[in-house]
């Protein structure tokens, strides 16, 4: 696993053999973070990664400046991983939750500025992720959704869809929702 850039550019962690998760690609997870930071600044947000597999995103994020990310991951492999890289980084801004993503969604009542979800893609409930995604705590005004997923699912007609990029066979569908603006007095 390779972090792109940031403070922790360019380091790399060799991934156990018995990780079972699909790591987005450089490419992808690079493009990926070229349209975040044309979109807003990184700099101070929160974010949470669910699925985050070997916490790839997780630690891109924390690079970039994010001031807290909370990642989410059942398997123990990976969360021992993603502990590992946390401590060999010295990273303190970075909250392991291990269990099931679909309990921490229902159950979270933190709103995140960034959410981004790369749910497995044989998960048997991938496409019910944006629905409960959007419904839930986690998202308000001014949030980012990023959903990765591969081409044979649409989510255009969800709520707050903004567009969808893709790079080589990864996905990722953007859902903005709208910052409230005050009234004027």
């Amino acid at each position: 696993m390779r972090i792109i850039s940031g403070k922790y550019g360019r380091r790399r962690f060799d991934v156990p053999t018995n990780i079972s998760a699909r790591p987005t690609t450089d490419m992808a997870r690079e493009n990926l973070f070229n349209v975040l930071a044309h979109r807003m600044e990184l700099e101070g947000k929160t974010a949470v990664d669910l699925f985050a597999g070997t916490g790839a995103i997780s630690f891109e994020l924390l690079s970039r400046g994010c001031s807290a990310v909370t990642a989410v991951e059942k398997a123990r492999v990976q969360c021992e991983f993603i502990r590992s890289v946390a401590q060999r980084l010295g990273e303190e801004h970075l909250t392991l939750v291990r269990g099931d993503v679909f309990r921490f969604v229902e159950s979270c009542r933190q709103r995140f500025d960034i959410v981004f979800a790369d749910p497995p893609y044989d998960l048997p409930r991938f496409g019910e992720v944006p629905q409960l995604v959007l419904a839930s705590a986690l998202v308000g005004p001014g949030t980012l959704f990023v959903m990765e997923h591969p081409r044979a699912y649409d989510f255009s007609t969800l709520p707050h869809f903004e567009h969808q990029r893709a790079y080589g066979k990864v996905h990722f569908s953007f859902f903005a929702v709208p910052a409230t603006t005050q009234n004027p007095e």
